[in-house]
C-alpha cells in the first residue's frame, strides 16, 4: 500500500499523471464499496500488518472479488479458507500459497524476519490447527515463529525440558482446550508476556472453549492477555506488536 502512494505521488510529481486522476485513485482510500463488502484499503497503511479476510461465511466468488481489489504488492492473508477456496482463487489470482494446517490462503510475499521469536506453545495435538493459524499468521507478518507443541499439563515435565527455548521469545502464545491451565503455568516460569488462546477442543464440561477460556481470564499469574476462543489469526497479530517493540 505504502508503495503504491509513494508511485502515485511520483507520478503526479513528474506530470505522468493529472492531478484529478490521482483524485480519483485517492478517493478509494477510506474504503471501496463492492456491494457485498466494503475494503478498508488502506488498512496496512494505518495499522502496519497485511490485510486479513475471514473466509468463514462468505462465497468464493466474495473472496476472489475481495483479493483482486487489493495491488499486486499488498499481502494479504486469508483466513479459515478451505482447499475448494484455494482451487477456486489460485487460477485467477497470482503469487497465492495454500497453507493446509492452518487453512490460511496467503497472497503475495512474507514480510522480512525482524528480531525477536514468538514461541507458540500448545497443550495437545488437537489444538494444532488453532496453533497453525497463529504460527503461520505471525510468519507472513515477518516474526520468526518457534514451534513447541503438546507440552500440556498432564505431563508437565515436557513443558521444563523446553523451558530454554520459551524464556528466550519475546512473546509467547499458549494455546490449550480443556481446562485451559497451561498459560498460566507458563506465566509463571517467564519473564516476557504471555497470551493465551483457548480452544473448542475437550470433553464434558468445558462448553465448547467456555471453560478454558474462564480459566485463563482468572489465572491468578500475571502478564497473561487473552484472546478469543480459536483465535489464532487474533493472537498472532498482537504477538507481532509486542515483537516489534523488542
Amino acid at each position: 500500500m505504502m508503495e503504491g502512494l509513494k508511485e502515485l505521488l511520483k507520478k503526479v510529481k513528474n506530470g505522468e499523471l493529472e492531478v484529478e486522476e490521482a483524485l480519483k485513485e485517492l478517493k478509494f482510500l477510506p474504503y471501496k464499496d463492492l456491494d457485498h463488502t466494503k475494503i478498508d484499503t488502506h488498512r496496512e497503511l494505518r495499522r502496519g500488518h497485511p490485510e486479513a479476510i475471514l473466509c468463514e461465511g462468505k462465497s468464493n466468488e466474495q473472496i476472489l472479488d475481495i483479493i483482486s481489489e487489493y495491488p499486486d504488492e499488498q499481502t494479504v492473508i486469508a483466513t479459515r479458507a478451505d482447499e475448494e477456496t484455494y482451487e477456486f482463487v489460485k487460477g485467477k489470482i497470482d503469487n497465492v500459497v495454500y497453507h493446509e494446517k492452518a487453512d490460511i490462503i496467503q497472497v503475495g510475499k512474507s514480510r522480512e524476519k525482524g528480531e525477536g521469536v514468538i514461541s507458540v506453545v500448545t497443550g495437545g495435538t488437537s489444538d494444532e490447527k488453532v496453533a497453525e493459524e497463529c504460527a503461520v499468521s505471525a510468519e507472513i507478518m515477518g516474526n520468526e515463529v518457534r514451534r513447541i507443541y503438546d507440552v500440556g499439563m498432564a505431563g508437565v515435565h515436557r513443558i521444563f525440558s523446553n523451558l530454554d527455548k520459551i524464556r528466550e521469545s519475546s512473546v509467547v502464545v499458549v494455546i490449550a482446550g480443556m481446562e485451559g491451565a497451561l498459560p498460566g503455568l507458563v506465566s509463571g516460569l517467564v519473564s516476557v508476556p504471555v497470551i493465551g488462546v483457548p480452544t473448542s477442543e475437550g470433553y464434558g464440561l468445558y462448553l465448547g472453549g467456555i471453560s478454558p477460556l474462564l480459566t485463563m481470564l482468572n489465572s491468578c499469574s500475571p502478564g497473561i492477555s487473552v484472546v478469543n476462543i480459536d483465535n489464532g489469526y487474533g493472537a498472532a497479530y498482537q504477538a507481532s506488536l509486542i515483537n516489534e517493540e523488542k
